[in-house]
């Protein structure tokens, strides 16, 4: 029975003498000497096979090999400073577990249906990985930062009796006898877990049934959703920026040749550190409206309306205290100037728009009665979270941010169909 070694183990190996399972990524030949571009999921290497070298029965399995064939290699792990790697496999053994025939994606260009119809071989190619490793480095990070700052991980429930944000973008099903829905959010169950645990985050998967095809959204995405018990605005201001500084900072620490895969300009990431600038809802009116945009005060922010204020900075921005028309009804008011509220948004560079939402929440028991009445909320399917407020009420505040967004961002993408290994998008729920 062979030991296997990963490509990602090669370097300490140098030497000696492994076995491998891969793929044939590709191959070039030049006679005598075959050269085959092998990956494993961990890696890429290129095994040299010299025909004087081995058995004739592992060159002709070498001639053999098709695009995305399977097989398992033997080979001598040796330097090679102009492998990107480093490293070559000198090929002893060659030992085929399948031969693909017509592969479906070949070196060419493709249309975007084409590739998302094949999106389960998609995958394979090394942008695609490359991607999926830094989403996965980005989720660890998240994880380390919250972690790390005694934060407590909460799983909310993906079924919910009802919205208080309305229904009309969510997903109905029966729960039994009962109408059920997909949640849009965790926030509200995060609020009632910070008030037993102090710091909480969700991380989950969130639905809209919204029919949007903007290269900004999913149907289905994840979210992650922290809850802080005694934090005023600013103080969730301060852990939102510290936050992304931290995530950003982690995968260009970790993910050098990844972003190197995928052509991202890092310079555009090393300048995103902690402070990040400010700017209110009403000096965000007048920076547009000096664009010619026209945006009359108490309208919300369009795509458009984003990027143009991120081209402003180097890093991403806090648009803070909106007006309370168009803002959740849990949305604290400024005691200064109750129509606004304690609320930002913090918005991307480059075009990416927002990726965090966030607030302190109102605290008031009365203040919150008030809201429910105003926007015809149902108190009976709510009425758990108006006991928040009768039992130990606290200032309390949190954020919600888009992983997918946040992945295309950090990635340079033009959509966030490809920040997720199976995107769900109006009109594609296949594979």
């Amino acid at each position: 029975m062979r030991t296997l070694t990963t490509i990602a183990e090669l370097p300490g190996f140098a030497g000696q003498s492994v076995w491998i399972g891969c793929w044939l990524n590709g191959k070039r030949s030049s006679g005598k000497i075959q050269f085959l571009q092998l990956r494993d999921g961990t890696g890429y290497i290129q095994g040299v096979v010299v025909k004087s070298e081995v058995p004739e029965a592992d060159w002709e399995a070498a001639q053999q090999l098709t695009q995305e064939s399977s097989l398992y290699v033997r080979g001598t792990v040796r330097e090679e400073p102009r492998s990107p790697s480093g490293y070559e496999l000198t090929v002893h053994e060659v030992e085929i577990i399948q031969l693909t025939q017509d592969y479906p994606i070949t070196p060419k260009e493709h249309g975007v249906d084409f590739l998302m119809d094949r999106r389960h071989l998609w995958l394979r190619s090394p942008k695609q990985r490359a991607i999926l490793v830094i989403r996965a480095e980005i989720i660890k990070a998240i994880q380390q930062f919250f972690d790390d700052r005694g934060f407590t991980l909460v799983d909310p429930p993906v079924l919910t009796p009802s919205s208080c944000e309305g229904t009309t973008n969510l997903f109905h099903t029966k729960y039994f006898d009962e109408d059920a829905y997909l949640t849009q959010s965790g926030q509200l169950y995060m609020e009632a877990a910070a008030m037993a645990l102090g710091k909480v985050y969700s991380f989950g998967p969130t639905f809209r049934a919204e029919k949007s095809k903007t290269r900004r959204h999913l149907i289905e995405f994840w979210m992650i959703e922290p809850e802080m018990a005694f934090v005023d605005h600013e103080q969730n201001l301060r852990v939102q920026e510290q936050f992304i500084s931290y995530v950003v900072q982690t995968v260009l620490s970790r993910c050098r040749k990844e972003l190197e895969t995928i052509g991202r300009d890092v310079s555009k990431l090393e300048t995103i550190q902690a402070p990040f600038p400010r700017i209110t809802y009403d000096e965000a009116i007048a920076m547009l409206n000096g664009q010619d945009f026209e945006v009359p005060w108490g309208e919300d922010f369009g795509a458009p309306h984003e990027t143009a204020i991120a081209a402003k900075f180097d890093r991403p921005v806090f648009i803070t205290h909106y007006p309370a028309a168009i803002k959740a009804f849990y949305m604290k008011p400024d005691p200064n100037r109750p129509e606004v509220v304690l609320c930002a948004d913090m918005i991307a560079p480059e075009g990416y728009g927002e990726i965090i939402g966030g607030s302190q929440r109102i605290d008031d028991p009365e203040l919150l009665a008030e809201r429910f009445s105003e926007h015809e909320l149902s108190v009976e399917a709510y009425q758990w979270y108006l006991d928040l407020r009768k039992y130990g009420t606290v200032p309390h505040s949190g954020f919600g941010l888009g992983l997918e967004r946040t992945v295309a961002w950090i990635c340079g993408l033009d959509h966030v169909r490809e920040t997720i290994p199976f995107p769900r998008m109006l009109y594609r729920l296949y594979p």
